[in-house]
């Protein structure tokens, strides 16, 4: 697309730039769709799970609730506390939802498919998400009301505290795969065990990594059983108290975007991205963007089948967790797979 758009009347950098922002909206507007039906799907699991019946009255099957509960908030009065710092109160949503976005462009949804396809993926995924705490942070501290401000501070030593794992975790993926580039780290994974079966997770010495990982990622994004930033019992609605209107509609799609971003990294660093989870040809005849999904469905499924199932931790539970299991574990197994790559893959 980028060559068409660079061959026209537009000229090299023009057409560049045209066809960049052509590509940045069939991911942006693809996904903010995606988010309002995911929250559909969540909201229709737990009904399941709890044998009720869910949105099912707007639109086919309930199929338009997420939309009219769109519309709801956005006609809705822009409440601004008169104490809170005006200016941050409002670009803490913004900042939220816009590095949710962000995240995506260096996602691989197939072969070549591929936004920007930088050697330093993984490390630019680090960067983003971790940005993410400061829309939550600057919410709670501009708001200056007590309860969103103890959210806030909840939520930094949360993400914090679980980023350190994860980076663990990535390392292992980096090093058996030999790149930060994420694409390289799907294509590493084909017939990886037994030279027949796709996916650093079906091997027994990474296994335990994509576990840490799934749970440090729902950590990551405050979901249950770690959603202490949002504990009604405690702290009403956590930092996004005193949000009304759309400034609360953009910190709930960035949540989701959060959520739908996790459930992604799932399938690209451990269960093989668009690959099949078998290299069988007649697998390949599927569209390597349809296995893709079909594996962000599953990690959300189990996303919402814990968020319905498993009861919030205590906040001391949760540090323990982090600091005193997951960090020593994933800082093991980096000595662990390092050691095992030295003997079988270097011969040293």
């Amino acid at each position: 697309m980028t060559a068409w758009f660079q061959s026209t009347f537009l000229g090299v950098e023009l057409g560049w730039l045209v066809a960049t922002l052509i590509l940045i909206l069939m991911i942006a507007l693809p996904l903010m769709l995606a988010v309002a039906m995911i929250i559909y799907a969540d909201r229709k699991i737990w009904a399941a799970m709890a044998l009720r019946r869910g949105p099912n009255v707007v639109g086919p099957f309930g199929l338009l609730q997420s939309f009219a509960d769109g519309l709801k908030v956005f006609l809705q009065e822009t409440i601004i506390p008169s104490s809170a710092n005006k200016i941050l109160f409002l670009i803490a949503p913004i900042i939220t939802f816009t590095v949710a976005q962000m995240a995506w462009a260096v996602i691989p949804f197939g072969s070549q498919q591929v936004l920007a396809d930088i050697n330093v993926g993984l490390l630019y995924i680090l960067a983003i998400s971790s940005l993410g705490v400061y829309g939550v942070v600057i919410s709670g501290w501009s708001s200056n009301s007590k309860y969103p401000f103890f959210s806030a501070l909840r939520a930094a030593a949360q993400m914090i505290s679980y980023e350190v794992s994860i980076g663990f975790v990535l390392i292992s993926v980096v090093l058996m795969a030999d790149s930060f580039n994420l694409s390289t780290i799907v294509l590493a994974q084909k017939g990886h065990v037994l030279g027949f079966i796709n996916g650093f997770g079906f091997n027994p010495m990474l296994l335990p990594m994509a576990v840490v990982f799934l749970i440090s990622a729902m950590a990551e994004t405050a979901r249950t059983p770690f959603d202490l930033t949002e504990a009604e019992s405690e702290l009403v609605a956590g930092y996004q108290t005193e949000y009304s209107s759309m400034s609360f509609a953009l910190f709930w799609l960035g949540e989701y975007a959060n959520v739908i971003l996790m459930c992604a990294l799932n399938a690209v660093l451990f269960w093989g991205g668009w690959l099949p989870p078998i290299d069988w040809a007649p697998l390949y005849a599927v569209p390597g963007m349809i296995w893709f999904f079909a594996k962000i469905l599953f990690f959300f499924f189990v996303f919402s089948w814990v968020k319905a199932t498993v009861p919030r931790y205590r906040y001391d539970q949760l540090m323990r967790l982090g600091w005193k299991i997951f960090l020593p574990l994933s800082l093991f197994w980096v000595f662990l797979v390092s050691g095992f790559l030295m003997l079988t893959r270097y011969g040293a």
